[in-house]
């Protein structure tokens, strides 16, 4: 009897646990073991996830730890994650392998050092059942034992601890002092506080002392810095594998040849990180050991293949021999790469010391063998029928069955689906299980499915990130000594920096800006919401002169272009409403089937923009609806579901695309998605024939294509539709003005859905909400990790080394040359220097079919790079390709390396982009500057942060048109968009909620002093955020975040925030300026606010102190604070407008 749907997953997994325990394969391979311990047993007959089953039940019976060795990465990988959904995490641990080769100069990941740094210490602690490592991470060294053991910290909450020593003894572990905690081995010290982020610790620590006792541990989160939640005690553990400091390696450096010395030098100067420790440790001759060093001898070993293991491991020696053939030249006492690795013999005599299990593909008629005999489960191509047939029949033998999908909407979708062709009783159970396959045993009398294998769709782990990375808290519009500024009466300044002066003897923080002629302007920190980073273009905008009437002309002339083009559009928006379309009907069992095939979890913005979509569809006037996003941000997704909503009742799709090669990526993802529905899906480019082309051209007169994708070839005059419903057009801003002008007719009369992979500034989406219907995907897919970023110069080590590494993990490699003239000469240079890489050539100057050959192949990898020119700059999605090398990158702008970069990171592993360039020195300043923004933007959704310099306001610039993208350049995007709000309100008949401004004369001090907030750029954003607060909630809310962030707040602090909610109770009550002197508050109500009866009651009884009335012109309030404590006073005015 199958398992009903109710029952939970724990209790089904737990069920089939229970069978594997008594299952007699395992009974007899327990067995074996324990009564024969040195010698090594062989099994097969495991699909899918029953490795991870056997090894759960395994330990269950022996009660030992186990380590299981496999010849790839990915499948250590993908074994952890099975073992851990079974077992739970904090009982499974992965060593990864570094991902470093040997003399290369690059320090781990964070992610993995984090992953190998915790594995060590749970076992250490005993707290892990199960290791799983690739035969690569075996062979490395790591931290010995006993140095492991000396090297971790332990702070407990009431304990004696001294701040300096343990400063000092986080640089010796390797730590980075940093002003603010964001990624693993960050630490920062601020008075009475202490941030870390320790390898092993999903979340950063903040420590806070009383004296030398620690006071308190908390949990914080990087994001925003706000504490999580309160702890008792932490354990901090070293970030490095090799005990080595910036301090110590300049001893270490004494002890070698001079020329080795200057050449290591050279390689660290100035980088903290000190990339290359790894394996300069044997140089320096550092003690270190081996993972098997932290298990005991009854540890039960797993190998995965015991003669592929050695094959691999001979192949790593190989590969360290030829890497050490290129740098031996510049380093005399280079250890050859036997020293950095562990011999294969010495590994696999290592591994004869625990009882060994060997896994095999096939029995092969070999006696001496158990076989479990769990069988792959075939596909069901996406026919539910089967499906059912399958389970009913599992279910009529007894047997339990289960299937595992990703996520819970696909529970549900999967339910839907499967009630109408089975009844309740004999429904297979449907849960998230984190499964890599499914599996068939009948001797257990259980079957396990995946949804991969129910829709036939490739199975792309979604990696669960154990270690945070960490977020940077400011933002773009974080101010820098130097950036061009927008004052909001004054005009485009440059920021000079952050100066404290005396005003009414206070201290008071103010913005300095320096205008036209050297002319000068400080801005208090109540007014810092006036002043906007300049975005408009890359070149240095033209300072406003001080005081001139240039500005205020300039914004008149401004606001006129903008209010033209707003009542156009707006009269555009008004007529389209009226225009009768195509209503289409409710979602059907179909499109839920399709959404239910999509493999992945649904982004937040992707949900909304795809309702956002169909509510469009629904409707009676015709779509015209704009999808912006990051690359690889999921709009195709969108389109699909679009697209077969349309077809499902009866109407065609028409998919526009400006490349050829765009063309058939769409067309490969658009025939995969709907392959197993009645859906004729086709291609028109001149990746097709003129007779291929004619047919289908005759077919879609007729109705018999559904769907067709196209570049241009869809304007030509032998296009017909029979009733063309829907209208797809990707990167429509890349289409030149003749073929803007057709769109723009058939828009007309069709619903429209437009994609641009430049994304917009969601502030632009706000302004234009009844203008322009647009959806905005900016959240990142889920556990996609940020794409690593390097500027690195043309040298064939480095070149090699990247593309070796990435081969190693099973990766391809996108090799950007932009010089058609010179591709094949580059193409013999990367052959000499690495033969063994399976290298293709790319380019849009080739013919057709062989170009469309090529990228097929490499598609189905069978090819290990792609050097090309930029034809992959937008639109191509290859997951398995995670690495790219562009070469002269200083020669793209900065909107094609972002796309560009693009092209990788589409899966859940680390993503690695290389920006070769001539030596820095040698570049213009505008090509630096490029280069730098793209290095240090590698975060997800970065888009958005780097492209307020360049892709943000280009986008806005598409989308509004030139002679509005010239105006955004002169006044900035900031201030265009505060007029653009203006004026589509004004049209619209609405009124801004904007807070009225309030002038402040005060004789407190109301700033962060240097000695709580050190860090100036820090102080300026706290001073931007208040500036910009529009309720007391959100200033209480940042008050709240700075005392949690830097401790207790001095006197001058509580003022400004204070001051702050003041200010906002003032501009609610339309007070314009409020005076805080000798004793008295003065309040001036604005011309248009006159005091009421009601008013002048509350604020009597909110204060004992005396009061005068003036009603004569403006109404004038003022407050005798005489009897009240001078550090009370402003405190005492925000409670009385709080009452009124």
């Amino acid at each position: 009897m199958s398992v009903n749907v109710k029952n939970s997953s724990a209790s089904l997994m737990n069920r089939i646990s229970q069978r594997w325990l008594t299952y007699p394969s395992l009974v007899e391979l327990c067995e074996r073991i324990v009564n024969d311990e040195h010698r090594c047993q062989t099994i097969s007959g495991l699909a899918g996830s029953s490795l991870s089953f056997l090894v759960n039940a395994l330990n269950e019976r022996l009660e030992r730890p186990i380590v299981i060795v496999t010849q790839r990465s990915e499948d250590a990988a993908d074994l952890h994650d099975d073992l851990a959904f079974l077992m739970g995490s904090n009982r499974v641990g992965h060593f990864p392998a570094r991902q470093i080769l040997p003399y290369d100069f690059r320090a781990p990941q964070g992610e993995i050092m984090g992953r190998r740094i915790s594995t060590l210490a749970g076992l250490l602690d005993k707290k892990l059942a199960v290791v799983v490592c690739p035969i690569r991470a075996l062979m490395e060294p790591t931290i010995s034992r006993e140095q492991f053991i000396n090297s971790r910290i332990h702070l407990e909450v009431g304990k004696i601890a001294d701040m300096d020593n343990l400063v000092q003894r986080l640089l010796t572990l390797g730590f980075r002092r940093v002003s603010v905690v964001e990624e693993v081995g960050d630490f920062a010290v601020r008075g009475g506080l202490l941030d870390f982020f320790s390898p092993g610790s999903e979340t950063p620590v903040r420590v806070e002392f009383f004296g030398d006792e620690i006071d308190t541990l908390r949990l914080f989160d990087v994001s925003d810095q706000r504490t999580i939640r309160r702890i008792d005690e932490v354990s901090l553990l070293p970030k490095r594998e090799v005990p080595v400091t910036q301090d110590s390696l300049e001893e270490h450096l004494a002890a070698l040849p001079e020329n080795d010395a200057d050449y290591l030098r050279s390689r660290y100067l100035n980088d903290p990180e000190l990339p290359g420790l790894e394996w300069l440790a044997i140089l320096f001759g550092i003690s270190q050991g081996g993972l098997l060093d932290y298990f005991d001898t009854d540890a039960v070993v797993i190998l995965d293949g015991e003669g592929s293991l050695q094959d691999e491991a001979e192949a790593i020696i190989e590969e360290g021999q030829t890497l050490y053939a290129r740098l031996k030249e510049k380093l005399t006492k280079l250890p050859v790469p036997e020293a950095y690795y562990q011999s294969p013999e010495k590994v696999f005599a290592s591994l004869a010391e625990h009882p060994r299990v060997d896994r095999v593909p096939f029995r092969g008629g070999r006696k001496d063998i158990i076989d479990f005999a769990c069988m792959p489960h075939p596909s069901f191509g996406s026919r539910l029928d089967l499906l059912v047939e399958a389970t009913t029949e599992y279910d009529a033998l007894g047997m339990v069955s289960f299937i595992a999908v990703d996520t819970a909407g696909q529970v549900n979708r999967l339910n839907e689906l499967i009630a109408e062709r089975i009844g309740e009783d004999s429904k297979p159970a449907i849960e998230v299980a984190d499964l890599k396959g499914g599996f068939v045993c009948q001797q257990g009398r259980f079957a396990i499915l995946t949804n991969h294998e129910i829709f036939s769709r490739y199975h792309r782990r979604i990696r669960k990130k154990k270690f945070k990375e960490g977020a940077v808290i400011s933002d773009y519009s974080s101010l820098n000594r130097g950036d061009f500024v927008v004052h909001t009466d004054h005009g485009i300044a440059r920021y000079l920096g952050l100066e404290t002066i005396t005003v009414d003897n206070s201290l008071r923080d103010c913005l300095l800006l320096e205008y036209a002629e050297k002319d000068r302007l400080y801005v208090p920190v109540e007014e810092f919401n006036r002043v906007s980073k300049y975005a408009g273009k890359d070149t240095a905008p033209t300072l406003t002169h001080l005081g001139g009437p240039g500005w205020d002309k300039l914004k008149k002339k401004t606001r006129k272009a903008i209010d033209d083009m707003a009542a156009d559009l707006i009269e555009l928006y008004a007529k389209r409403k009226d225009r009768p379309g195509f209503s289409f009907g409710e979602d059907t069992v179909w499109l839920k089937q399709l959404e239910a095939s999509f493999q992945f979890e649904e982004t937040p913005d992707q949900i909304k923009a795809i309702n956002d979509v169909k509510r469009d569809m629904t409707n009676t006037r015709p779509m015209d609806r704009l999808i912006c996003g990051d690359v690889g941000y999921g709009k195709t997704e969108v389109a699909v579901r679009a697209a077969f909503k349309a077809i499902e009742q009866g109407k065609q799709v028409a998919v526009l695309v400006p490349t050829t090669i765009l063309a058939q990526q769409h067309f490969q993802t658009f025939s995969e998605r709907l392959a197993e529905f009645p859906v004729r899906v086709e291609m028109l480019s001149r990746f097709r024939t003129r007779k291929e082309q004619l047919a289908i051209v005759d077919d879609l007169a007729e109705g018999k294509v559904e769907l067709v994708i196209g570049t241009h070839r869809l304007f030509s005059k032998d296009i017909s539709f029979r009733d063309l419903g829907l209208l797809i057009i990707d990167e429509e801003h890349r289409f030149g003005v003749r073929h803007k002008e057709k769109l723009r007719q058939l828009k007309t009369t069709v619903d429209t859905l437009s994609m641009s992979a430049t994304p917009i500034p969601r502030t632009l989406q706000m302004s234009m909400i009844g203008v322009r219907d647009m959806s905005l995907i900016n959240t990142s897919p889920k556990d996609r990790l940020p794409i690593i970023t390097e500027i690195v110069e043309f040298e064939p080590a480095i070149i090699a080394t990247t593309i070796l590494r990435e081969i190693d993990r099973g990766g391809q490699i996108f090799f950007v040359h932009n010089r058609v003239q010179t591709i094949d000469s580059m193409y013999h240079y990367l052959k000499k220097i690495i033969p063994q890489a399976r290298i293709a050539v790319a380019h849009g100057q080739m013919h057709e079919k062989s170009l469309e050959g090529i990228m097929l192949a490499f598609m189905a990898r069978q090819h290990d790079v792609l050097l090309c020119t930029s034809i992959i700059e937008s639109g191509l999605d290859i997951p398995n390709a995670n690495t790219i090398i562009i070469n002269r990158a200083d020669r793209f702008g900065l909107a094609q390396l972002y796309q560009m970069r693009g092209r990788v990171g589409r899966s859940a592993a680390r993503a690695y982009a290389y920006l070769l360039s001539p030596p820095v020195k040698r570049l213009k300043p505008d090509a630096v500057k490029r280069l730098r923004a793209l290095e240090s933007h590698s975060d997800l959704g970065s888009g958005f942060a780097l492209a307020m310099r360049d892709l943000e306001i280009r986008g806005a610039g598409s989308l509004l048109g030139a002679k509005q993208s010239g105006f955004i350049e002169e006044v900035g995007y900031d201030m265009y968009n505060r007029l653009l709000e203006e004026a589509v309100a004004k049209l619209k008949g609405q009124e801004l909620q904007r807070l009225p401004e309030v002038k402040f004369e005060l004789d407190v001090e109301i700033h962060l002093s240097d000695k709580y907030v050190s860090n100036r750029q820090h102080k300026v954003d706290i001073y931007r955020r208040l500036a910009d607060c529009h309720t007391i909630d959100e200033v209480e809310k940042i008050r709240g975040e700075i005392a949690d962030r830097f401790g207790k707040m001095p006197l001058s602090g509580t003022n400004l925030f204070d001051a702050m909610a003041t200010k906002v109770l003032a501009a609610v009550h339309g007070i314009e300026k409020l005076k805080l002197r000798h004793g008295k508050a003065n309040l001036f109500f604005r011309e248009d606010h006159q005091l009421t009866r009601e008013m002048v009651e509350s604020l009597r009884k909110a204060t004992n102190c005396p009061m005068e009335f003036s009603m004569i012109g403006r109404a004038q309030v003022t407050v005798d604070l005489g009897q009240i404590k001078d550090t009370n006073r402003l405190a005492h005015v925000k409670g009385i407008l709080g009452k009124m």
